[in-house]
């Protein structure tokens, strides 16, 4: 448990639109902030980059980018556009391409971001969980394994286990970040290709596990497609905690009360629902949410 500072820290982890929202809703709180970003996406604009150029994932970077965006500007406008027509182009983001052509200049994938995040007024940190490419794979319950995200997706059911192919060292800003926290959130989002991988990292597994800060599981509020959506809550929790090192989560936060967790789990309610989509969450009720959390730590 932390103690309450006046200046307090948090980190969500997670990827694509999941963790842009909760970043967006945690603005206000500014570079006290950090988004831990998933890197292993092998699908749509980013996986043909990686397919022809290598290099990490940068779509969900590019997404947590787009939601923190307050100021439109011409350079906001480049950073969102994506090509559309016949040719190769077709369907591929202009900010994606940015940022693989800073990697390709050698800059460190880091500081790509932060050269973007300058360039568009975005105080909050988003820090890639590793700069080393690596792709999500999953064995079996048959014991086959596959690799990339998109294959993990497409499971029947879900896998016995997940990994990542190769084993890369986490960037050592997220490490530092896990260390310095009040607080860690964990998704929303995707859980087995968004909230998953950047726990699978040795490093960011020990730091959750040593991390005096309070863990906060934030639910989904619609059931996931794919293999995910067959999981229960309980065994989501699980293979987090298993891959922090038996870490056990503080707090679940959600939209009800999960019969399965009562003895085992304090839970938060709240309505965090958007009035135009049930499904996904609204910015302002998550940020009121937090607060209380805050404050009660």
């Amino acid at each position: 448990m932390t103690t309450k500072k006046n200046n307090q820290t948090i980190v969500a982890i997670g990827g694509g639109h999941g963790l842009g929202r909760m970043l967006s809703a945690l603005s206000e709180y500014g570079e006290n902030v950090t988004g831990i970003v998933t890197t292993t996406d092998n699908g749509g604009s980013t996986g043909r980059i990686r397919a022809c150029q290598g290099g990490i994932a940068w779509g969900d970077t590019r997404n947590c980018i787009n939601q923190l965006i307050t100021e439109p500007s011409i350079g906001s406008m480049i950073f969102e556009y994506r090509f559309k027509g016949n040719g190769e182009l077709d369907g591929h983001n202009l900010g994606n391409l940015m940022l693989t052509a800073l990697d390709n200049l050698s800059i460190r994938p880091l500081e790509a971001i932060n050269l973007i995040r300058d360039m568009l007024k975005v105080t909050t940190n988003i820090v890639p969980m590793s700069e080393h490419p690596a792709d999500l794979a999953a064995q079996t319950r048959a014991g086959i394994v596959i690799s990339g995200e998109t294959d993990v997706d497409d499971l029947p059911e879900p896998p016995a286990r997940l990994m990542l192919d190769p084993v890369v060292p986490a960037t050592k800003e997220a490490v530092l970040a896990i260390n310095d926290a009040d607080l860690v959130i964990l998704g929303p989002g995707s859980f087995l290709t968004s909230v998953m991988p950047p726990i699978l990292l040795p490093e960011i597994s020990r730091a959750l596990k040593q991390t005096q800060a309070n863990i906060v599981f934030v639910r989904n509020l619609g059931k996931e497609t794919g293999p995910a959506g067959s999981m229960s809550l309980k065994t989501m929790l699980s293979w987090c905690e298993r891959s922090m090192g038996g870490r056990a989560i503080d707090i679940v936060l959600g939209p009800d009360l999960d019969e399965e967790l009562e003895d085992s789990y304090q839970q938060v309610v709240e309505d965090l629902a958007s009035a135009n989509h049930q499904w996904r969450h609204d910015r302002d009720k998550l940020t009121l949410s937090i607060k209380k959390i805050l404050s009660a730590s």
